[in-house]
């Protein structure tokens, strides 16, 4: 009877130890499995932010890759002035705004580009095509954006 007792007590420990490491593993795979939802949500949030970093950096790399583009094709369209029929007039124009802007002792000179150049003491007047050409697609600032955005 007594051993009876004591295999039955025996059990009953044994049994109570078994549901105590039950719930512990429970508990254990429980918190890992939160910490690897926790680790997954920050390596997925790291990546999109990654991801959209590496996108936004090919999407500036596009949009200035156009710009120059456009740059490119003024400044080649505006070469092709000097052979137009209305250039002399606009070289005129472009000496008598340059004389005004450099002052009256201006030496001014015409360039092989197109446009001319004015210089008197410590002032520079680039009235250049391609000078004038970059500054008009400058000027443009975000309204350039329109030509790459749907």
């Amino acid at each position: 009877m007594e051993a009876d007792r004591i295999v039955e007590l025996a059990h009953a420990e044994a049994a109570a130890i078994v549901r105590q490491a039950r719930r512990s593993a429970d508990e254990a795979v429980a918190l890992a499995w939160t910490r690897g939802q926790a680790d997954g949500a920050q390596a997925a949030a790291a990546e999109r932010s990654r991801g959209r970093e590496q996108a936004r950096l090919i999407l500036f790399g596009a949009q200035r890759e156009a710009h120059e583009e456009l740059r490119g094709q003024v400044l080649a369209a505006v070469g092709g002035l000097r052979d137009e029929p209305g250039y002399e007039r606009l070289l005129s124009r472009l000496t008598a705004m340059a004389a005004r802007t450099a002052g009256p002792d201006a030496a001014i000179t015409v360039q092989p580009t197109g446009g001319v150049i004015a210089r008197s003491r410590g002032v520079v007047v680039d009235c250049t095509l391609p000078k004038l050409a970059s500054l008009a697609v400058d000027a443009l600032g975000s309204e350039v954006r329109e030509l790459w955005t749907p």
